[in-house]
């Protein structure tokens, strides 16, 4: 389906809490794992995208959000959205609602990042475009020189980074700022409530399309665009068996279309009686990987771009340094010989040519490509970097970031109303606060608690919540999920729902993905997560080294792996303690009940 086509579809059919999901696919969650860290190589399966696949598991979240309004005739609350499942007070809930937290602790980091940028694109000359000069003014700082602009740009002055996650650092300024004002927005956005965030999205969702339409656009003409999309599409079967890959495109899959958190159940609440949730689900899958491909294109675009112009630089440089050291006339020596030149000159002249062994580069577009699609802080290195070589960069810098700021703001929509539907239902908290009072308490606590992400050894801390705070998490609570509805719940009873909601069952295909597709799938990934967890040993980070220019491995320290294991277990195990604890509320209630002395005495 074409993006315009698309959008001009959820206009007509995502209504009510149904377009808030819509959102989601469309929203940073989507984009940050091709932008931002990209753990599911796009290469290594053509581009593709299990979307529609793991569909099914959103068409149970909102038939669960619906079927909960349709009994109770009201919205969702948070602590009770499984209910109507029978799982006392809400095992895989609380869960999610953990993870939310993690997720906005660190999420609108992002979006931090992306206003630094956007204020310092307002510039004659991007500040990331060159080095700065040292303190005497005699040359540029060293730092910069033994890695690139960019990368001085990203780690000293937007992170200050430090050198390890051992040594402390006070807040930067700057940044601290930036969160400010990013949790500002998020807070405008929803002060009053889902209405507020259902006008917001309309906005978050469809602009990003526009953006991402002239950056495709403008990226197709570049020079190289065409090397970064065959890339894309060229698989690599070796990445197809490593299980690290499917691990990474369930949890891209779970971010992109909300999975596990309870924001698309919440939403879902809203929706009226004789909404078309089944329809819905089918279209927002298709959105969702009509989107992820639609924006790996124009990256990749831009990264072929990038590793094009890297490597045909490469290629003058030894074009260059074979002419002033060999008498060769000037068109000698051109992009298409120069490797026929190397070899040329290397048996003809040996000597001569040990001389200058040590200063010819190995030049690869291959290299370059696989370059522009590893490591952190992608969005601002290699993204910034093409766009300093693009005409007027000033004007694609602005359209970039502000494009990634819509994204980003569209996923804290989702994280926030994740974390406040359930609050509401606290009674102590309803009673004394305000709606916007309680909006405005967590944000104010998620951006004291984020602070901490803005000092220097913050990187990597965020780090640390990005590889392991939503992961493994959302990979037990959408196998909860399943679970429940398919066996503990029943089949039956669920169809059964769906024909009261729909009027009508749902077809075979449903029923095989629920019973029996999904569940081996998620077992599968979460068993092979496990064991890849085992088997990785000891957790590692990637410290920016200074001397060096360059990120090396290392290990985190015994406080970060015991932090990185209550990260693991903290939200996962909210669901058997919460279910222990219904079962003893159960049984001490049938106890009472059976009690005779009990009864007569409370009378």
């Amino acid at each position: 389906m074409g993006q315009p086509d698309a959008v001009c579809a959820c206009m007509c059919v995502l209504r009510c809490g149904s377009w808030k999901r819509v959102a989601l696919p469309i929203s940073l969650s989507n984009a940050r794992r091709r932008w931002f860290h990209d753990p599911v190589p796009p290469h290594a399966g053509s581009g593709g995208d299990p979307s529609v696949l793991y569909g099914t598991g959103h068409w149970a979240e909102d038939a669960l959000g619906k079927h909960w309004s349709l009994e109770h005739h009201q919205p969702l609350p948070g602590w009770s959205r499984w209910g109507s499942c029978h799982v006392h007070k809400a095992c895989a809930s609380i869960a999610s609602v953990v993870t939310s937290i993690y997720l906005c602790l660190y999420y609108n980091v992002i979006n931090a990042w992306s206003f630094w940028y956007l204020f310092h694109s307002f510039q004659t000359i991007l500040p990331w475009s060159q080095c700065p000069f040292n303190s005497n003014q005699t040359g540029f700082l060293e730092e910069c020189e033994v890695a690139t602009p960019t990368q001085y740009f990203f780690f000293r002055e937007t992170l200050n980074i430090s050198s390890s996650i051992d040594e402390n650092g006070s807040v930067h300024m700057g940044q601290a700022l930036c969160l400010l004002l990013a949790w500002l927005i998020v807070y405008l956005f929803i002060v009053r409530g889902v209405k507020s965030t259902g006008k917001v999205v309309y906005f978050t969702a469809t602009f990003p399309y526009v953006v991402l339409s002239i950056y495709l656009i403008r990226g197709v003409t570049l020079h190289g665009a065409m090397n970064g999309v065959k890339y894309m599409f060229t698989p690599k079967m070796e990445q197809l068996a490593k299980p690290q890959t499917w691990i990474n495109a369930a949890t891209q899959i779970f971010f992109s279309l909300g999975l596990g958190f309870g924001s698309l159940i919440a939403f879902a609440s809203y929706n009226h009686h004789n909404n078309n949730f089944e329809k819905q689900a089918v279209v927002v899958s298709l959105i969702n990987s009509g989107t992820s491909i639609f924006a790996s294109i124009v990256t990749f675009s831009i990264y072929g771009f990038k590793a094009t112009f890297n490597y045909e630089s490469c290629l003058e440089r030894t074009r260059l340094l074979l002419l002033n050291t060999f008498e060769l006339a000037e068109d000698a020596v051109n992009k298409d010989n120069i490797t026929f030149w190397i070899s040329e000159l290397n048996h003809s002249y040996p000597e001569q040519f040990d001389t200058i062994s040590s200063k010819l580069e190995t030049c690869s577009l291959e290299a370059e490509l696989d370059t522009a699609v590893e490591g952190t802080g992608l969005a601002f290195i290699v993204y910034t970097e093409a766009i300093t070589n693009m005409p007027v960069a000033q004007l694609w810098s602005v359209l970039y970031f502000i494009m990634l700021l819509l994204l980003g703001m569209g996923s804290m929509l989702g994280n926030v109303t994740a974390i406040i539907t359930p609050l509401r239902d606290v009674p102590l908290l309803t009673q004394k606060l305000s709606s916007e009072t309680l909006n405005g308490l967590v944000c104010v606590v998620c951006l004291l608690l984020g602070l901490g992400f803005t000092t220097r050894p913050g990187n990597y801390w965020f780090t640390m919540f990005n590889d392991y705070g939503a992961t493994f998490s959302l990979l037990f609570i959408v196998l909860i999920e399943v679970i429940t509805v398919s066996y503990i719940y029943g089949l039956k009873r669920f169809e059964k729902d769906i024909e009261d909601m729909l009027g009508h069952q749902p077809n075979w295909y449903w029923r095989i993905m629920w019973g029996a597709v999904s569940p081996l799938l998620l077992i599968s990934i979460f068993i092979f997560y496990i064991i890849n967890y085992i088997q990785g040993g000891a957790p590692t980070y990637q410290a920016w080294n200074k001397e060096t220019g360059r990120s090396v491995e290392m290990d985190y320290p015994v406080y970060g792996q015991a932090f990185i294991a209550l990260l693991l277990v903290s939200s996962v195990s909210c669901v058997p303690i919460t279910a222990i604890y219904a079962f003893c509320m159960r049984h001490h209630h049938r106890t009472e009940v059976q009690d005779p002395s009990t009864n007569t005495s409370a009378i």
